[in-house]
């Protein structure tokens, strides 16, 4: 097999070969990253400089001073030797021995190099003697032109290299046993995916064995969230999260970056693999468990913290058939999000210009001075160039000079009236966005205007309509909405000598819940399904159905053809029963503790006393109720509508507002 690329770690090894520069070479490097195959390219290094090898296996040799000393003893004796440690992390104990008691030992010209999966101990760096006599390097994945160098070594067809590259990447054993594989199964082509010979066998190299069950999961969740941090830990895996999440910060495969931990693209692969093949029920229950606390963290993240947390969310979405640049999960910081400032303007007209015209710049020109706090611009961090502006336009009533202004806002407007109008304290919403056209396909800026949209939309509270305006949308663009469920609007608003289309969600019919939901539902049943639509009445509609359903319930079966078993007010609080309820059973359940809900006020008991004789105890008249109350008619029927008009407002506020009733006269 050809050995390919690690040119800078030649040249360290040689440079110290050859007599300028260390003496002690430590290599480390997670499982299978080619640190053995680099140790038998030094052996013929040296073997070509003519100095005498010598090898020490951490598999083979007894853990003990005495052992390894005895294997090593050439290079104690004599000033040419080269003594290659291999497999250091077996016999890591001997560490400190090695730092202290051998290596002083070994005569100047000699070189010793050790290679493990753990990076050396911090006290080799405190101790002022080594600096210059050790050298640290980090062995990573193969770039991309030196592992297709590897592949071609193989024979692999050209036609699996792509296939092959997005499951190994740069890692070597897992190209090479990858490449064993498809080379052996002559039509895989690009359908090509790893079987599970190749996945146990790449986890017993790059994982080995695991202390607990415990230490198992808490991989298993750092392999699929992006990025974990002991929050998530703890709330994926309450039992020692603490200590778990201490555990993998230190395994030689796991790395930390300012977002959390994260695993080898090799390792997060097969052990997603492994998991899904060997227990998809815990697969499952693993991801409903992430997924809920993601979520929430998007809820309840500040606004610079928004991308992130949506990003995240979007990440546990990476196999459900969407494009993979819509779920890659960033943190390089080649663009940063920044909000409008005054002196921002000039430059939001230019970009809207070279992105869409005259006509779209003077609306972007509007909304700045309309609604500056609306607008988030994007900027190219190493140089500070300015390259999309977006705007998020919060809308509760109708202006005739935004109306005139903005032709795609218009549009926006008629939809929704003409639809499902907006009815008390709800709003719309347009985004508008202007991007430079060098940035409009396969960019981190799209991504990262995506993932605001997005975190715009889940964290909105009384958000009817939202609409996504966008000019000349490409296909894949077009069919990414369409998955999550925006629908493209007939009307094509004209701006300039531009059509553009307008992508609508309504957000009462498919809440924000639902929404995510849905998404989750995409990882197992396809993107075919479609989440229930709720119905979404208006305060005319919404009060009548109230009546008719307090006529009937006495008789559950004709409550489960009233609407209202469809509205949000119902299936938010059928969701919360623990066991679970049918609608009609629910909102039987919620007039009856709404009735006597009043007989705690004071002030509306009598109201309580009208509601409760009428629709609660059977009474066959309204006549026989007045009688029992021993009222008047007239006044009964006077308590008996106050009463009715005192359920509806009460269910209207909580189904616009949430079950919740206190979040409405809170807000």
């Amino acid at each position: 097999m050809a050995f390919v690329g690690r040119e800078e770690e030649l040249a360290v090894f040689d440079a110290a070969l050859y007599g300028d520069g260390c003496s002690v070479l430590y290599v480390h490097g997670p499982g299978g990253i080619g640190k053995s195959a680099l140790l038998r390219r030094f052996a013929q290094e040296a073997a070509v400089a003519e100095r005498p090898v010598s090898v020490v296996d951490g598999r083979t040799v007894e853990p003990s001073p005495a052992a390894f000393e005895a294997k090593a003893e050439l290079v104690l004796r004599d000033a040419d030797a080269v003594l290659l440690v291999d497999d250091f992390e077996r016999i890591q104990g001997l560490e400190g021995w090695l730092r202290e008691r051998f290596l002083p030992r070994v005569p100047m010209g000699a070189l010793v190099v050790i290679a493990g999966r753990n990076p050396p101990d911090l006290r080799w760096e405190a101790d002022a003697g080594w600096a210059g006599a050790l050298e640290v390097l980090a062995l990573r994945d193969l770039p991309t032109a030196d592992a297709q160098a590897l592949l071609d070594s193989c024979g692999v067809a050209a036609e699996l290299r792509e296939v092959l590259l997005a499951f190994a990447g740069g890692h070597p054993l897992a190209l090479l046993m990858g490449a064993a594989v498809a080379v052996k199964d002559g039509g895989a082509g690009r359908r090509w995916v790893p079987n599970q010979d190749v996945v146990a066998t790449l986890l017993d190299q790059l994982v080995g064995e695991l202390p607990s069950a415990a230490h198992r999961h808490a991989l298993e969740i750092c392999a699929h969230a992006y990025m974990t941090t002991e929050e998530l830990l703890r709330a994926a895996l309450p039992q020692d999260a603490s200590r778990l999440f201490g555990w993998l910060r230190r395994l030689p495969f796991v790395e930390s970056s300012r977002l959390g931990l994260f695993p080898h693209d090799v390792v997060r692969e097969v052990l997603e693999a492994d998991l899904r093949w060997r227990d998809p029920e815990g697969y499952a229950a693993m991801h409903d468990r992430i997924h809920a606390h993601l979520a929430e963290r998007v809820r309840t993240a500040s606004d610079a913290d928004v991308l992130g947390a949506v990003a995240a969310l979007l990440y546990l979405h990476r196999d459900n058939e969407a494009p993979a640049d819509f779920h890659r999960c960033r943190d390089e910081g080649e663009f940063q999000e920044e909000v409008l400032c005054e002196e921002d303007v000039g430059t939001l007209v230019r970009v809207a210009t070279a992105a869409e015209g005259a006509a779209s710049a003077a609306c972007a020109a509007f909304w700045a001075e309309r609604r500056p706090e609306a607008f988030w611009l994007y900027r190219r961090t190493e140089t500070g160039e300015v390259v999309a502006f977006t705007a998020w336009l919060r809308l509760t009533e109708l202006d005739e000079e935004e109306l005139t202004a903005d032709p795609i806002v218009a549009a926006a407007w008629a939809h929704a009236r003409a639809t499902t109008p907006l009815r008390a304290g709800e709003h719309l919403a347009v985004s508008r966005l202007w991007v430079l056209p060098s940035h409009c396909e396969n960019s981190p800026v799209m991504e990262m205007i995506q993932w605001r949209m997005i975190g715009n939309c889940l964290r909105a509270k009384q958000m009817a309509w939202s609409y996504i305006a966008t000019r000349r949308p490409n296909q894949e663009w077009v069919k990414r909405l369409r998955r999550y469920g925006m629908r493209d609007i007939c009307e094509q608003p004209q701006l300039g000598d531009d059509a553009y289309t307008l992508f609508a969600h309504d957000w009462r019919a498919v809440p924000a819940h639902d929404w995510l939901q849905q998404m989750n539902q995409l990882l197992v049943t396809g993107p075919n399904a479609a989440p229930a639509q709720l119905a979404v009445l208006s305060h005319t509609d919404f009060a009548e159905a109230i009546r008719s359903a307090l006529r009937q319930l006495s008789r559950p079966g004709m409550l489960a053809t009233s609407p209202l078993t469809r509205t949000r007010l119902i299936t938010e609080r059928a969701r919360q029963h623990p066991a679970g309820q049918d609608p009609a059973t629910t909102l039987g359940d919620l007039l009856r503790q709404t009735i006597d809900d009043l007989r705690h006020d004071p002030r509306s008991a009598k109201l309580h006393r009208a509601l409760s004789v009428t629709f609660l105890h059977g009474t066959l008249t309204q006549e026989l109720a007045a009688e029992r109350l021993d009222l008047p008619f007239t006044t009964y029927r006077r308590h008996l509508t106050a009463g009715i008009e005192r359920i509806c407002a009460d269910l209207w506020h909580r189904e616009l507002y949430g079950t919740d009733a206190s979040a409405y006269r809170s807000a």
